[in-house]
C-alpha cells in the first residue's frame, strides 16, 4: 500500500509539473492600422485560423480610422490588460516606438509587421523585401509596354516609408534592365490613399503626357482610380497600369484590361506567420536565418538585423483573379 501511495504521489508531482507546461496557453492581439476593411478583414480570417489551429487565444482589433493616437491607446489598453504578445501593423512606426518599449518593459512580446525601421520590438516580420517587390512591378509594367515609352510614378505619401521604397526599387531596375523607357515624374505624385484622388491624378497625366504608356502605383486605392481614368479614356490598349492593390478593388479594371496586373501579399499569412512567430519568441525558441515558419511565402526567412523577410507576393492578372477573392 505504501509502495502505491508513493508511486501516486510521483504521478501527481508529474502531472502538477509537467501539464501545465504542455497545456500553455497564450494570449495574442494582433492590432492593425484600421479595423474593418478588406485588407485587414483578410488579416482576421489568418488570426482566427491560428487560434483555431492552436488553442491559443488571438484575436485582432485596430482603431476605426487610420489614427496614430487610436492605435497607440488601444495598444495601451492591450498592456493593462496583460496579453502575453502584441503583433503590431503600424499606421506611423514612430508614434508607437514608446508604447511599444512599454509593452517590452512588461515583458510582452512585441511582432511587428510593414515597420521594417522599429526599434522597439523583438522581431518585424516582412512579406518580402520592398525593394525587390518594386524591381518585379517594373519587369511587368516593362513587359506590357515592351520594354520602351513614358511611364509615371503615383504614392499615397512621399513620406510613406513602403510606398517610396517600391518605388525606387521599381525605378532602380528600370534604370538598370529597360534603358528605352522615361519617367516623366522624378518626384511620385501623390494621392493620399485616396482612389478619387489617384483617378484625378491619371486624368491629369493623360492630359499633360499624350504619349504615357505606362503607370507604377503604390497605394492599394490607386490602381482602381487609375483604372477608371483609362477604362473612361478608351485607352485600355494604350496605357498599362501596375501596382499593389487587391481583387476586390480592381477586379473589373483587370477584367477590362485598364489595369494589366496587380502584386500584394495574403494579408491572412502575414497575420497567421506574426502570431506563429509570438508563440516561438514567448516559447523561448530560436529564430534563425533560412528558417521555415511553415506559412506559405515564410518558408525560408532572411534574417537581418531583427526583419524577417520573406518572399510573400503575389502578383494577379486577369487570367488568374479568379483564385483571389478578397
Amino acid at each position: 500500500m505504501k509502495k502505491l501511495t508513493l508511486f501516486l504521489m510521483v504521478v501527481l508531482l508529474v502531472a502538477i509539473l509537467v501539464v501545465p507546461a504542455m497545456a500553455k496557453k497564450y494570449t495574442i492581439a494582433t492590432v492593425v492600422k484600421v479595423d474593418g476593411i478588406a485588407w485587414f478583414e483578410r488579416m482576421r480570417e489568418g488570426v482566427k485560423k491560428f487560434a483555431a489551429d492552436t488553442g491559443h487565444e488571438a484575436f485582432l482589433v485596430g482603431p476605426p480610422r487610420a489614427d496614430a493616437a487610436l492605435q497607440v491607446q488601444i495598444i495601451e489598453d492591450l498592456i493593462a490588460q496583460g496579453v502575453d504578445a502584441i503583433c503590431v501593423v503600424p499606421f506611423s512606426p514612430e508614434a508607437v516606438e514608446p508604447v511599444l518599449k512599454r509593452a517590452m518593459d512588461e515583458d510582452i512580446v512585441v511582432i511587428t509587421h510593414e515597420a521594417s525601421n522599429i526599434q522597439n520590438a523583438h522581431w518585424d516580420l516582412e512579406a518580402f523585401d520592398n525593394y525587390a517587390f518594386g524591381a518585379k512591378l517594373m519587369d511587368i509594367l516593362a513587359s506590357y509596354m515592351g520594354e520602351e515609352g513614358e511611364y509615371a510614378t503615383m504614392v499615397g505619401s512621399l513620406t510613406s516609408k513602403t510606398h517610396m521604397e517600391w518605388i525606387t526599387g521599381s525605378v532602380e531596375r528600370q534604370k538598370e534592365k529597360y534603358p528605352k523607357m522615361k519617367l516623366v515624374t522624378e518626384t511620385p505624385l501623390e494621392d493620399y490613399d485616396d482612389q478619387t484622388r489617384a483617378y484625378e491624378n491619371m486624368k491629369e497625366l493623360l492630359r499633360t503626357y499624350p504619349n504615357l504608356r505606362g503607370v507604377r502605383t503604390a497605394a492599394s486605392t490607386a490602381a482602381p482610380g487609375c483604372g477608371l481614368a483609362v477604362e473612361e479614356a478608351g485607352l485600355q490598349d494604350q496605357i498599362a497600369v501596375v501596382g499593389p492593390s487587391l481583387v476586390s478593388l480592381c477586379g473589373q479594371y483587370l477584367e477590362s484590361g485598364a489595369v494589366k496586373a496587380i502584386g500584394f501579399w495574403d494579408p491572412a499569412d502575414a497575420g497567421y506567420a506574426m502570431n506563429k512567430l509570438a508563440v516561438m519568441v514567448l516559447e523561448g525558441k530560436e529564430v534563425t536565418d533560412g528558417m521555415d515558419l511553415g506559412v506559405p511565402g515564410y518558408n525560408n526567412l532572411r534574417m537581418d538585423g531583427r526583419v524577417l523577410y520573406g518572399e510573400a507576393w503575389v502578383f494577379v492578372t486577369k487570367d488568374n483573379m479568379d483564385q483571389y477573392d478578397f
